[in-house]
């Protein structure tokens, strides 16, 4: 959980960063021409798109951005009462150093697939019917996911 407190600090400082540079924007931009400003614009960064590794009956019920790198997706079944989660790359390409992890504090449980992908890491399962699950998903060093999201109406009743 470390990893994740330091990627949303970084986060920040990048925010602020660009806030910054927003802030200075508008008078250097007010002085180069249209067609340059066009020419010069950053193209945003395009997600990584849901691979329906999980199978069938799953469906993504959330997600995160890990950088330009890929996306970290959240899926639940309602008629098996399981989530899953899969890291995708924006790019495939050679095998880097990929996780996808699923878990839920009480009782303390976590499953991951970690190693070396090409395209994907996951899909793992993990039947959390009424519970808060963590999950998270990591592609060379760069980690992006939530805690304690997605929880089921029966939280307070499941033993």
């Amino acid at each position: 959980m470390t990893i994740i407190r330091r990627a949303s600090a970084i986060g920040a400082a990048v925010t602020a960063t660009a806030c910054a540079a927003i802030a200075l924007a508008p008078a250097a931009a007010a002085a180069e021409p249209t067609a340059q400003r066009a020419a010069a614009a950053p193209k945003a960064a395009a997600a990584a798109k849901y691979n329906g590794a999980c199978g069938g009956g799953y469906s993504v019920v959330n997600s995160a951005q890990i950088g330009t790198k890929g996306t970290v997706f959240l899926t639940y079944s309602s008629a098996t009462g399981k989530n899953c989660v899969v890291t995708v790359r924006t790019t495939p390409g050679t095998a880097v150093h990929m996780t996808a992890s699923l878990g839920f504090a009480s009782p303390t449980t976590t499953v991951s697939d970690t190693g070396y992908y090409t395209t994907y890491a996951g899909p793992v399962y993990l039947d959390a019917r009424g519970l808060c699950v963590t999950w998270r998903g990591e592609i060379s060093g760069e980690v992006a996911g939530k805690n304690g999201t997605n929880c089921g109406s029966l939280a307070a009743n499941r033993r």
